[in-house]
């Protein structure tokens, strides 16, 4: 996988976690370092991991199912991509994630932990992906990892700058990158394009 093709995944990977961070932006007053780096820290460490397990669960049964593998990526990917493309267009606009924590710090470790691991539940399925196209997975989710960091750290600020008005057309755009890639992935694989 080259590093354009990486950093299209990548972004398209952090999109979730861009649109949480936009929400959490608007439960703050004002958002500094530390918040943009909370946020980045959980979603950036949480979008490197979950391709790492992915990847390792990838591995131990690639040799069963290398003959479909290109398929599988298709349709991880593009289903990942197409419930991005649903929930960006789902008539809840609200962001949730402040109304649900009453006065609970936005940025604690209990309101942080789920939405991490919520936003970073596709990457598990595009390390398994990672696995099937026997990319070098430590460079690729350290990548992974800091572009979700800075992404999520600039969506912080976006949110509490400028609102919610972000939230929906960063999962657009996610969703609409992750089906790209799926589809470039199988007509590579069927030896239509290079």
């Amino acid at each position: 996988m080259s590093l354009p093709e990486l950093f299209i995944l990548a972004v398209g990977l952090s999109m979730d976690a861009f649109a949480v961070s936009i929400c959490k932006g608007l439960c703050v007053p004002k958002a500094g370092l530390r918040e943009c780096g909370t946020a980045g820290i959980y979603f950036g460490g949480f979008q490197a991991l979950m391709p790492l397990l992915g990847y390792l669960l990838g591995v131990r049964f690639k040799e069963y199912i290398t003959s479909i593998d290109h398929w599988i990526a298709f349709i991880l990917l593009g289903v990942i991509g197409v419930n991005m493309i649903r929930e960006a267009r789902s008539a809840e606009e609200e962001c949730e994630v402040c109304s649900a924590e009453g006065s609970q710090n936005p940025f604690s470790f209990r309101s942080m932990l789920p939405l991490a691991i919520a936003t970073s539940i596709d990457a598990l399925a595009v390390g398994v992906t990672l696995a099937f196209l026997q990319a070098a997975i430590l460079p690729a989710i350290t990548f992974i990892g800091a572009v979700t960091f800075t992404i999520s750290a600039a969506g912080i600020r976006i949110g509490n700058i400028f609102g919610s008005k972000w939230k929906s057309k960063a999962e657009l755009a996610g969703g609409i990158i992750l089906i790209c890639m799926g589809i470039k992935i199988l007509l590579e694989h069927l030896g239509i394009i290079r």
